[in-house]
């Protein structure tokens, strides 16, 4: 991974800022805006995130960097004498901001305050309060073109039939993971014999389970047990009152009284919860059920798939550990990106760029086009694996490079690997042009993307490259256009929140499609959220709890542990 410089305090909450206004030109703290997902409670992310755009006197937006720090952030919990929150601001070089922040413990609110030059930006401060359901705070679209396309594939799914099938024909050659999600719960029993990016998997499966059930409010059979006996004492005495019938009055109104007391006491149940489902996982890089192979294909969840395939495509492993690792294992990820977009388009270098192995054929082309026309193209090998290395035609193994000094250059070059090369995400956000090669592989969002209008597209035997990079030169401000529809695109539809929501809404809709109840089947076992190894591991009282939760990550790979039981006289406002 790529290293990544941001002035962060981790357990003070706080990001200092500078007296600098970007000349002359002044900012307005009341004109400027701020909006985004971190500033909703049960928008619960592993690092949660919103936006600040800069709006100077004149209501005018900025549209470069009014300075690095102007802005001032500061996250408490107003009821905790300290307050553990790390906290990023990410300058976009175009005149917005992403604030990012990691919590690291739950609290009963958050109060954020944004400010420049100590006064108050646009609605600062912000209180949140845990409250509502995580499904409705996350705004997912209803329905998301690529899962109904995967989908409809399969007009029904039975479990008992995927759970006999499936290992028989793919459990011996590939390696699959069977899952099972009952009772907010997962269950997993592997095949093959290399699953180690089942990890992956049990990561997102173990952080939406803790999201649904923290969405709303949790229910208390205690609570409502006590109501219930109440009520039922109630309605016998109003029975027997029919013979007295000055009871049977009182009784009534105790009765209603009761009721109305138990509705607004009592938590109800949650309103959202990871639906129940058996799936199999395939763990290898390509995707397995063929479209020429039998009429009786199986359901598979892959992370890339193909255009002579039939595989239920998710967001890649790679795209999905950045999510739940942002501000934590990871450092590239899709909002370090945005802050680290090298140089204005006008001074980047107007070279073509790409680095990586030699996993395709035509990426050995592209390296000897390099060496044919350097002023064009500077593409190397970092590494040999699946050809000989003949240096002659491809030229020394150079070292990597950081993947933020890629946008130092305008034109990328995104180039299939094994599959679909994962990094096209990052590419997109960045603040260059993508020339991307025609492929039977794609990604979970490819089927949003657009050539011509988010990149620039060059046939698969990258016989016409040449030409699209000299259409690129000739033609600069068309090509930054592109660059930045790109850019949006990224921006709108492939950062954290779209990824839980593309994962929740695939599994609902498989849910739908299943005939019979998913079972926990022989040879599962659970999915522990944590293991013993854990230095400090999270343990939830339900009884003993009276103060506020308090649950510290020390986790390398999943995010907090699941400390969301209720707590006395108040919810929390849960970190994940």
């Amino acid at each position: 991974m790529f290293s990544i410089s941001l002035l962060s305090c981790l357990f003070l909450g706080t990001v200092p800022a500078l007296a600098q206004t970007g000349g002359e030109r002044r900012l307005s703290p009341e004109k400027s805006e701020i909006w985004g997902p971190g500033l909703k409670a049960d928008v619960v992310l592993p690092a949660r995130y919103f936006y600040i755009r800069a709006v100077d006197t004149s209501g005018d937006q900025f549209t470069s960097s009014p300075g690095e720090k102007v802005f001032q952030v500061k996250i408490s919990a107003p009821d905790e004498q300290f307050t553990r929150v790390g906290v990023q601001v990410l300058d976009r070089k175009d005149g917005s901001f992403i604030v990012r922040y990691r919590m690291y413990a739950s609290y009963r609110s958050l109060k954020i305050e944004v400010k420049h030059h100590g006064q108050h930006v646009a609605k600062s401060p912000y209180v949140l309060r845990d409250s509502a359901a995580w499904l409705r705070e996350m705004n997912c679209p209803e329905n998301i073109t690529q899962i109904q396309k995967d989908l409809a594939h399969f007009p029904t799914v039975d479990p008992e039939k995927i759970a006999a099938e499936i290992p028989k024909r793919f459990g011996q050659r590939q390696s699959l993971c069977h899952y099972t999600l009952k009772d907010n719960k997962v269950y997993i029993k592997t095949h093959g014999e290399h699953v180690g990016f089942r990890i992956f998997m049990d990561a997102i499966l173990l952080s939406l389970t803790r999201k649904v059930s923290r969405s709303s409010l949790h229910y208390d059979k205690q609570c409502h047990s006590i109501f219930y006996t109440l009520i039922f004492q109630t309605s016998l005495t109003s029975i027997l009152g029919v013979f007295y019938s000055g009871a049977f009055y009182f009784a009534i109104l105790k009765f209603c009284v009761l009721f109305f007391l138990e509705r607004i006491s009592c938590p109800p149940h949650p309103q959202v919860r990871m639906p129940d489902v058996e799936f199999f996982v395939n763990l290898g890089d390509w995707p397995l059920e063929k479209k020429k192979s039998n009429p009786n294909i199986q359901p598979i969840f892959s992370w890339c798939g193909s255009t002579d395939s039939r595989d239920i495509v998710m967001p890649t492993y790679d795209l999905t550990d950045s999510v739940l690792e942002t501000m934590g294992r990871v450092s590239l990820d899709m909002m370090s990106v945005q802050a680290n977009t090298g140089p204005p388009w006008e001074r980047k270098n107007s070279t073509a760029v790409w680095r990586g192995r030699d996993s395709r054929k035509e990426r050995l082309e592209l390296v000897k086009l390099s060496r044919k026309h350097p002023e064009l193209i500077d593409a190397a090998f970092t590494n040999f694996f699946f050809f000989k290395h003949d240096e002659s035609l491809y030229g020394p193994i150079v070292k990597h490079i950081s993947f933020f000094d890629f946008f130092k250059h305008k034109y990328q070059i995104n180039i299939d690997g094994t599959v679909a090369a994962y990094r096209l995400p990052y590419l997109l956000v960045g603040d260059s042009v993508v020339l991307k090669q025609d492929s039977i592989y794609y990604e979970h969002f490819y089927n949003e993307l657009q050539p011509w209008k988010h990149y620039i597209p060059v046939k698969s035997n990258l016989s016409d490259l040449l030409e699209k990079l000299k259409w690129a030169k000739d033609h600069d401000a068309e090509a930054k256009k592109i660059a930045k529809a790109g850019q949006e695109f990224a921006r709108n539809n492939l950062m954290g929140d779209d990824i839980f929501c593309y994962y929740f809404k695939l599994f609902q809709g498989y849910a739908n499609l299943q005939v019979n109840k998913p079972q926990i089947r022989e040879g599962m076992k659970r999915v522990e959220p944590q293991s013993e190894d854990d230095l400090f591991p999270c343990t939830c009282h339900r009884r003993k709890v009276t103060r506020l939760i308090f649950c510290l990550q020390w986790r390398e790979r999943t995010s907090l542990c699941d400390c969301s039981l209720p707590v006395k006289n108040a919810e929390v406002l849960n970190a994940s």
